[in-house]
């Protein structure tokens, strides 16, 4: 799929990792659209709760005592509270406890999983923001009333904290449970590939998957390591700002877009990347460098890790000597010598398709062939 009539998609020649359970595929699918290589490790999984005792003395305690309120804060986990009830021989028994109490729901999706079980919400916030659910419970006033919150693995800061400090008794219902993922490989492999600067960004869609590998991380020594990367190379990219809690509690800056979805965060690391990337002018070429490919006058050239090591060594100090000393010690892998730099180099030439593009100083090393008057031809001087 092409994009504003480019040859490749914005995301083209960057690597992104997903860290979500859920939609994984969604998510990958829409990066890979834009161009992107994709790396998905899940930081955790979900373990639903239909046979756990849990929510099944919540879910008769409720049924037993009615509740006033009944706050449903997300689709998947109320569908999987009805379909678990059911499982248990109680479904009608819930539905019918529901219709006769005040029902809010969190936004549109849940709306829409109430009105599918039959039932009709009392209102529901245009922000689909706790915040907002919260404000319009405490203006009711709470004291004395039995407030149930079906809960989904995320956390609500907070929230309730205040329904307890205002006189409520809050009935908390847990549908689905947050876990480590049964197999922990593909993580430790993201957060690898993240130290080793081989992805360009790491997606986050849930607030405990960002603490998952936060706490994966610090289990292996290589939490500090982590945090540098986050810091100086790799973009923490969010869903939205509940889902970043964990990761800017660790120091990380992160982004997200305006509205909270999948598509828009998409299209954030879209726009965001390619602004990040290194642009230079060579040897009469645009050369633009990203994650494991470089643009030369918009034609995509993927190269290959070695090479990329070397360029990007050469673009800090763009048009300067790199000796090849200097040039061996970010090659990746151990057991090098010089002749190492002269095979990488001769690679990535090749690759990049324009052997003029770096030029070999006799007896110093290399230098990117930087254009001199470049800054005064784009200045329009």
């Amino acid at each position: 799929m092409h994009d504003h009539g480019q040859p490749h998609g914005p995301l083209a020649g960057f690597t992104v990792g997903v860290t979500a359970a859920r939609r994984a595929d969604e998510l990958g699918a829409l990066l890979r659209r834009r161009g992107a290589a994709v790396l998905h490790a899940p930081a955790l999984r979900i373990v639903p709760l239909a046979d756990d005792a849990e929510l099944l003395a919540a879910t008769n305690e409720l049924i037993d005592h009615a509740p006033d309120v009944v706050v449903a804060t997300t689709a998947i986990g109320f569908r999987g509270w009805v379909e678990a009830a059911d499982g248990w021989g109680f479904g009608e028994d819930l539905l019918d406890r529901l219709r006769g109490v005040e029902l809010l729901a969190r936004g549109p999706k849940v709306k829409g999983a109430i009105r599918a079980a039959g039932l009709t919400e009392e209102w529901s916030p245009a922000s689909e923001s706790m915040a907002e659910v919260l404000d319009r419970l405490l203006d009711e006033g709470v004291a004395g009333r039995r407030i149930a919150l079906q809960l989904h693995g995320e956390p609500l800061p907070g929230f309730v904290e205040s329904l307890r400090a205002a006189g409520a008794d809050v009935v908390l219902v847990p549908v689905y449970r947050w876990m480590e993922p049964e197999d922990i490989a593909p993580l430790d492999r993201l957060i690898d590939a993240t130290l080793a600067r081989g992805l360009d960004a790491v997606t986050f869609t849930s607030a405990p998957a960002a603490a998952s590998l936060l706490s994966r991380a610090e289990s292996r020594g290589l939490l500090g390591q982590l945090l540098e990367s986050f810091e100086h190379d790799v973009l923490a990219a969010c869903v939205g700002p509940v889902t970043a809690v964990p990761l800017q509690a660790a120091g990380v800056t992160t982004v997200q877009p305006e509205r909270f979805r999948l598509g828009p965060l998409v299209q954030l690391l879209g726009a965001e990347l390619p602004a990040r990337a290194r642009t230079l002018p060579i040897a009469g070429h645009r050369v633009e460098i990203r994650g494991h490919a470089v643009l030369v006058d918009d034609d995509l050239r993927p190269v290959p890790p070695a090479g990329m090591a070397l360029l990007r060594a050469l673009s800090v100090r763009p048009g300067w000597v790199v000796s090849r000393a200097d040039l061996l010690r970010v090659l990746p892998g151990t057991g090098k010598d010089e002749h190492a730099v002269e095979t990488a180099m001769a690679r990535l030439r090749t690759a990049l398709g324009a052997p003029k593009l770096i030029q070999t100083v006799v007896k110093r090393g290399y230098r990117l062939s930087l254009d001199p008057a470049a800054d005064a031809k784009y200045a329009g001087a």
